[in-house]
């Protein structure tokens, strides 16, 4: 037994039991597949997979228990590479981020430039996603730390700590008649068009059920997953905008005005997952605590441990 085919059964059943997506993923070939898993099946006595002629169909009941068994395995194995670099060289290794458009593009890029200025030898990557795919890209190892709004605290495998809280704001092109209309109220908006964030992202579960609430029909004419998009459409009259407060800025917005609305909709909480048993490296702590001050490394060491009670914004 050895870690070669642990890898090679958790990377099967990753990819669908697809044994040649397997193989392509590990850079080496089906029939290597095959037989590593063959050969790891026989010293343990008993099927891991259930076999249609050579084709994979399924997990065996055994199968399914020495799954869970093989990828605490590898993580703690993963666990101890990650200490073993940390003692020996705390500057430099990779750190993968994996984030929204309006995270990476409005809240990160002042952590981004101080942690570069910290860490020039860390090769920091940015991947970005909707937030189940981030999540997953956590879970299943391909980044070490996930920014979101939603989605990121219902994963069990996961520890979501709250980073920071923020508020929408509605925009609109000058002269626009909302201008002059006062304290803004959900009627009002739902008079016009409603140009918005597609309902996966940004706060936008928050905007329907406020309108819902109200007994309100909105015809939102375009979803978008970032602002940027949305401003855009704005600004050619498509419709009324609601965007993230932070993503409004009234020095390069010149096209549009910006209405306060955190009267209107809940409060939204962007949060910071790392797969739960993880070891991070002392710079990943850096990151956490750059993005959201409150997240210290010992807060996080504790959560990761099941200690104390987590604070919430």
């Amino acid at each position: 037994m050895n870690f070669q085919q642990l890898r090679y059964v958790r990377e099967t059943v990753r990819r669908g039991l697809n044994l040649t997506e397997a193989a392509n993923a590990l850079h080496t070939s089906q029939p290597g597949v095959s037989k590593q898993i063959r050969e790891l099946e026989n010293e343990l006595g008993f099927d891991i997979f259930v076999r249609r002629g050579k084709r994979i169909t399924s997990l065996t009941e055994p199968g399914k228990a020495v799954l869970g068994v093989i990828e605490r395995v590898l993580h703690e194995a993963d666990n101890l590479k990650r200490a073993a670099h940390d003692f020996s060289d705390r500057d430099s290794g990779g750190l993968t981020i994996a984030t929204t458009h309006t995270q990476a593009r409005y809240a990160l890029p002042r952590v981004v430039g101080e942690f570069k200025r910290r860490y020039p030898r860390v090769h920091l990557i940015l991947q970005q996603g909707n937030p189940l795919q981030l999540a997953e890209m956590v879970q299943a190892g391909a980044a070490d730390i996930a920014i979101a709004t939603e989605a990121l605290e219902d994963f069990p495998g996961l520890l979501a700590l709250p980073g920071y809280t923020w508020s929408h704001c509605v925009v609109v092109p000058p002269r626009h008649a909302l201008l002059k209309a006062g304290t803004l109220t959900l009627e009002a908006l739902a008079q016009y068009p409603i140009v918005t964030y597609d309902t996966a992202f940004a706060g936008r579960t928050h905007i329907d059920a406020a309108f819902a609430a109200r007994g309100l029909s909105v015809d939102v004419v375009l979803s978008a997953i970032d602002a940027d998009v949305i401003k855009t459409y704005v600004e050619l009259g498509l419709g009324v905008g609601i965007i993230a407060a932070m993503a409004f800025d009234a020095k390069r917005d010149l096209k549009l005005r910006a209405l306060e609305c955190s009267h209107l909709f809940r409060s939204n909480t962007t949060r910071v997952a790392v797969k739960r048993g993880s070891l991070l490296r002392g710079y990943a702590y850096e990151f956490i605590e750059l993005f959201a001050p409150a997240l210290n490394r010992k807060l996080i060491e504790r959560a990761l441990a099941g200690e104390g009670e987590l604070y919430e914004l």
